[in-house]
């Protein structure tokens, strides 16, 4: 499996992979493993990637690192579509979110992300896509995900920031976009 570093901003890592023979679960764990071992300047070999135990039926599970069967603290969070995973690393009280599409969606996408849009009247693939993919990073990032609606996301007008309006929390938004794939990363700050 080939993967690919990002351009991330400061204090975030990121790495695509890409490789529909590798299932969902053996990418994310790959890439994780690469960038955990990257920042810690240890062999990918010492570092051991689960997820978190279920809290609940539907609880989407985050990746956590061991080293030495010592946690590392770093946040893991990762994003999958089709045969490809985004999988990015920060401190972990950076709030981190992602979204990874595909460049060509289906019409079954396109139908999904017209109908949750805020760019109803804009035939615009690319600013469908960029509209949207910022929409479910800030989603991510947010923790709460699909329990809250799309059209409740906001951006400012040239989407480098969005929020959610019961939060008090603003996210950065990075495009880390290549080979055909439309990648969006929201980040918050490090509090001070």
């Amino acid at each position: 499996m080939q993967t690919v570093l990002l351009d991330t901003p400061t204090g975030v890592a990121a790495r695509l992979a890409w490789d529909p023979k590798v299932p969902e679960h053996d990418r994310k764990r790959l890439l994780a493993k690469e960038l955990v071992a990257a920042h810690l300047g240890v062999d990918p070999a010492a570092v051991r990637v689960d997820r978190e135990a279920p809290g609940t039926f539907g609880f989407h599970t985050q990746l956590l690192a061991e080293v030495a069967g010592q946690e590392v603290p770093l946040k893991i969070r990762n994003a999958n579509f089709r045969a490809a995973t985004v999988v990015a690393v920060a401190d972990p009280a950076v709030p981190l979110g992602l979204d990874l599409r595909d460049a060509h969606p289906d019409d079954a996408e396109l139908r999904n992300m017209k109908r949750h849009s805020h760019l109803f009247e804009d035939d615009d693939l690319s600013k469908l896509l960029a509209h949207w993919t910022r929409v479910q990073a800030v989603r991510d990032a947010d923790g709460r995900g699909s329990r809250v609606a799309a059209d409740h996301v906001r951006l400012d007008s040239p989407r480098t920031k969005g929020w959610i309006p019961d939060r008090r929390v603003y996210y950065q938004l990075a495009d880390l976009s290549r080979d055909g794939w439309i990648i969006t990363l929201a980040y918050g700050a490090l509090p001070a």
